[in-house]
């Protein structure tokens, strides 16, 4: 019988679904002569909203207290307000569009979504561009930019959070490895080493396709393994630190988590986080009324800033609470 030569192959491996350069793909606020780009692709930031589950959660205890705290005006609704949060809080970059009557009057003020927008070259000028092929530079005056400072450039604003989103991305990876840990069925957690001079190609060839037909759909399947005459130690199956990989898992999610948290500065019982100690996270009334006073007040001073450019008070807001006892 002649000597095999051993063989080696892989089950499949996780594929991430969003990569850094598709967020850090701009080294500067570029222009074509007509308007320039952002210094942070919109689309990978919008993205990353849905990356990693606290990401979306902060933003989202945001969007809520501003909403509840909104008090709508006739010219500016609360839904239209709710897509202005949004905007600002994923793109740090908000606009707001008048909409005027035959003769001039403003009607409405109206939400342009951010990730579309785009500053002109000209002052005061600014485009909507869904795509290349259909831009449309706005009425000079019409658009109002609400946004963070930066320190690099002054014609966008950059999301504070934007030192988390690589654990954001790492968070991601770690979830989508895990499904596909259990998805691919055969686990892929295995070397199986064959010294047993009994098998021919033959057996490899068969041995493979039922370990690749194992996976998928109706995984979990038992596999029958007949080698006449073999040596009992043959043939071993040798997990490859499956324990391990499950302590590794649940250290890169937590510790991406408490890097998101501490990039949003959301407190952990406003966003539905169970703890993982006997004496939890404190009183969350009182974590809400610091979080409010801190981070809140903040925000809404700078959707206030509307108001200078309307000539008229648009944006009002009512003090936080957290029941109507206090209110």
């Amino acid at each position: 019988m002649s000597k095999q030569d051993m063989q080696a192959f892989t089950f499949g491996e996780p594929n991430p679904v969003l990569n850094s350069r598709e967020i850090f793909d701009y080294l500067e606020s570029m222009h074509n002569g007509k308007w320039y780009e952002m210094p942070l692709s919109p689309d990978g930031l919008s993205r990353v909203y849905r990356a990693a589950v606290h990401h979306a959660s902060a933003i989202q205890v945001k969007r809520n207290i501003l909403r509840s705290c909104f008090i709508p005006h006739p010219k500016l609704s609360t839904a239209e307000f709710t897509a202005l949060a949004i905007d600002h809080l994923i793109f740090a970059n908000a606009y707001v569009e008048q909409v005027k009557s035959r003769t001039g009057k403003v009607v409405q003020y109206k939400r342009a979504p951010a990730k579309y927008m785009r500053k002109g070259i000209n002052p005061d000028s600014f485009w909507w561009v869904p795509n290349f092929h259909e831009a449309k530079e706005f009425e000079s005056g019409s658009i109002f930019q609400l946004m963070e400072a930066d320190i690099n450039q002054e014609l966008y604003g950059i999301p504070d959070y934007a030192a988390s989103m690589n654990s954001s991305l790492l968070n991601e990876s770690a979830t989508l490895f895990r499904r596909k840990y259990y998805e691919n069925g055969s686990h892929a957690g295995f070397i199986l080493y064959m010294t047993d001079a009994m098998q021919n190609e033959d057996d490899i060839d068969s041995l493979r396709k039922a370990l690749k037909d194992s996976k998928g759909p109706g995984n979990f399947r038992n596999l029958l393994l007949y080698a006449p005459g073999g040596n009992k130690d043959g043939i071993k199956l040798m997990p490859v630190s499956e324990v391990a990989a499950k302590d590794e898992f649940l250290n890169v999610k937590n510790v991406s988590r408490d890097d998101q948290l501490a990039a949003h500065r959301v407190p952990p019982q406003l966003m539905g986080i169970v703890p993982n100690n006997t004496g939890g996270f404190g009183d969350s009334a009182t974590a809400a009324e610091v979080f409010d006073a801190n981070e809140m007040e903040s925000l809404r001073a700078i959707f206030t800033s509307l108001n200078d450019w309307a000539g008229e008070q648009i944006v009002r807001f009512k003090p936080y609470t957290l029941s109507k006892e206090k209110e």
